[in-house]
């Protein structure tokens, strides 16, 4: 009962994103408790029928063709509207999920982790939306478990307080072994995300693990055993509740039993209300089967609803203030500053990595190479520089005016950015434009990938390229968002030898002509020459910040630093 309350309680509080769905809502609980009210009352007519034989009068006959009538239609009603709420539910969840999801910190995204998002976004949404379906259907049925009470306390109250001794001790050992399998379900839930990083893992390592058996064996290895663990945990839960669903079954048949064989004995009993009792006994028996047989599914259902509210108040924990400033990808500006910029986060080792505090300022149309070891801090310097991570120390002053969650998604909206792992789109999203094909098959020309690539009505015909082809097209998308910042984290670490030149002697500079700024994440040391800044980073520290000029010299006095 209780896991059908927060099923309920969670699709109210949905409902909110759905139009009318209150209404339908009402008109479902309305139509499940008016098919179980029919039903009692086919019981008690029926039982009165039996009572008193030939009673059948025209308005009793005219009852039963109306509780025929009543049953079939709250209970179709009932359904069909919730097949059309449960689809918008689904939808809707999904989308909010979404929302939250690309509204959220990245940094507070990265903790979640991937497998746990993909697993929420699939399992646990289609597990919510497969209950939703079975809720006209129980609470008809738990409203007639309910009634069929009611009636029988209004046949004899004394007989239904003696019975409800014996059902709340039978409900009572139930809830015992309910609850253990909602442990174990709960247990099998936090398998699956493990699961799910395993499935990720398969499909984006596939090459990786062909080559190495012993790899291959081990990571085989792994899918079993959190595979097997998954399964023990749900087998242990579909267990529990087949025992306790028996145990209730066998509660049912001792208590017709208590009726008919034990309690006669001690005290005198009206034989019709002993007959009545029986009947209404017996024929709790198949909606009290359906409510013990669903239990599973219920329980699968809480399961996911918390899963789902816990990431849901995961990301909303830091979420941001609305970003009420207007977006504006072009327009002047003077100066990027960074003033005393830090961050900190956990490293895989579990040790602290610090970067900053970090002092930078920035103009219009320079080009700037960022350089540093491996771990150094580029990358997150860049996250930072980007409005990706917000800085947990000092602040970022665009032309003038400081970077809050107010105006932080238009700060981002000056940035075209090509990650290292980066990911492509099919299609070219947010690019609206008359001429856009046109425009792409240029660029498609400039980075020589005319030939494989074409762009129809804004999506590429193929991405089945190589690496260093695939990041040409995440620089075309760069180029066709035409910010007035650039950002390249290792753009050419997976160029050939000939486009490598052409990236560092003609794309870069070709974009400082056009005003841009450039930001160049490399190690390319070779082509440092075009750039009018390098920043070096050293263990989270700006190790120096000099003119091209100078860090040449730099370079020929200390060739080993």
């Amino acid at each position: 009962m209780a896991s059908l309350l927060r099923l309920l309680s969670f699709l109210r509080r949905l409902s909110l994103d759905i139009r009318h769905s209150r209404l339908r809502i009402a008109v479902i609980a309305i139509g499940g408790v008016a098919s179980g009210l029919a039903a009692t009352g086919m019981i008690a007519l029926i039982n009165s029928l039996i009572g008193r034989p030939g009673s059948s009068g025209p308005a009793r006959i005219w009852a039963f063709a109306a509780l025929c009538a009543v049953l079939p239609a709250c209970r179709f009603v009932s359904q069909v509207l919730l097949v059309d709420l449960s689809q918008s539910s689904l939808l809707a969840l999904r989308l909010r999920l979404s929302r939250r999801v690309l509204s959220a910190p990245l940094r507070q995204l990265e903790q979640v982790g991937a497998s746990r998002l993909l697993a929420t976004l699939t399992t646990d949404i289609g597990t919510i939306a497969d209950s939703t379906a079975m809720v006209p259907i129980l609470l008809m049925h738990v409203t007639l478990v309910v009634s069929s009470l009611v009636y029988l306390g209004w046949l004899d109250t004394r007989l239904l307080l003696e019975v409800a001794v014996v059902i709340l001790g039978g409900a009572l050992s139930y809830r015992l072994a309910a609850g253990k399998a909602s442990l174990f379900f709960q247990r099998s839930r936090q398998w699956m995300d493990e699961v799910f990083g395993q499935i990720r893992s398969m499909v984006e390592g596939t090459k990786e693990l062909k080559m190495h058996r012993g790899r291959r064996e081990a990571f085989l290895q792994s899918v079993e055993h959190s595979t097997k663990a998954q399964m023990k945990d749900y087998r242990a839960g579909q267990i529990a509740f087949s025992v306790a669903s028996s145990w209730g079954q066998v509660l049912l048949f001792m208590l017709i039993g208590f009726l008919i064989l034990v309690l006669p004995r001690f005290q005198p009993v009206d034989g019709k209300v002993l007959v009545a009792y029986t009947i209404v006994l017996f024929q709790m028996m198949t909606p009290l089967e359906v409510l013990l047989t669903s239990l599973p599914a219920l329980s699968r259902a809480t399961v996911a609803i918390r899963t789902v509210e816990d990431l849901g108040f995961s990301l909303d924990a830091e979420a941001p203030a609305p970003d009420l400033a207007p977006a504006a990808t072009q327009g002047t500006w003077d100066l990027l500053e960074l003033d005393g910029v830090a961050h900190s986060y956990r490293q895989e080792n579990d040790e602290s990595f610090l970067l900053g505090p970090v002092d930078l300022t920035f103009r219009p149309g320079e080009l700037v190479f960022m350089i540093g070891g491996n771990g150094s801090g580029k990358t997150t310097l860049a996250k930072i520089l980007i409005g990706l991570y917000t800085p947990e120390a000092g602040e970022i002053r665009f032309a003038g005016e400081a970077i809050t969650d107010h105006n932080r998604e238009s700060y981002r909206e000056r940035f075209s950015v090509v990650f290292s792992d980066f990911f492509l789109f099919e299609n070219l999203l947010g690019l609206e434009s008359a001429k856009l094909d046109q425009e792409a098959l240029r660029y498609l020309e400039r980075l020589r990938l005319d030939r494989k690539v074409r762009v129809e009505q804004g999506r590429f015909s193929t991405l089945d390229l190589s690496q260093g082809q695939r990041k040409r097209l995440a620089l075309l998308t760069a180029y066709l968002e035409d910010r007035s910042i650039y950002v390249f984290d290792e753009w050419a670490a997976d160029q050939d030898p000939t486009f490598k030149q052409v990236f560092y002697l003609e794309l870069l500079p070709e974009l400082r002509r056009r005003g841009k700024t450039v930001f160049v994440i490399s190690h390319d040391d070779h082509y440092f020459h075009v750039a009018d800044r390098v920043v070096k980073l050293n263990y989270g520290q700006v190790e120096y910040d000099r003119s091209v000029t100078e860090h040449k010299g730099l370079m020929i006095s200390q060739p080993f630093t």
